[in-house]
């Protein structure tokens, strides 16, 4: 076997374990169900993973995000998606920024990742 194709039978393991690691349900966290109700100010769009767009992957990235008192994002959690366009909804949601409210709240934001033909 020449070593091109051990490289790419490596990486499609590696593929499907990465797949099956987020397969597990996340534990229930508080405003899991609801959307964050803060309007916001500045909104990054997420970058198509140039492999995923090569491996024609689509699907729904879903997040609860917890926002600071200062609109800012302080933390993501990752209630479900495929494992290569996870990272790329999780780091466009923590350049958004929110409204300023009285205290932090958290919601569920989610991304639609579709390829272009």
């Amino acid at each position: 076997m020449s070593f091109l194709r051990t490289k790419r039978w490596l990486a499609l393991g590696l593929l499907t374990a990465m797949t099956l690691a987020l397969v597990v349900k996340p534990s229930p966290l508080f405003g899991e169900d609801a959307e964050i109700t803060r309007k916001v100010k500045s909104r990054v769009t997420p970058v198509y993973p140039e492999i995923a767009r090569r491996m024609n992957i689509s699907g729904v990235v879903k997040l609860v995000v917890v926002v600071n008192a200062n609109g800012s994002v302080k933390t993501t959690k990752v209630m479900g998606g495929h494992p290569l366009l996870v990272s790329a909804a999780e780091d466009a949601v923590k350049k958004w920024k929110f409204e300023p409210a009285a205290q932090e709240d958290s919601g569920v934001v989610e991304f639609s990742f579709r390829p272009e033909n």
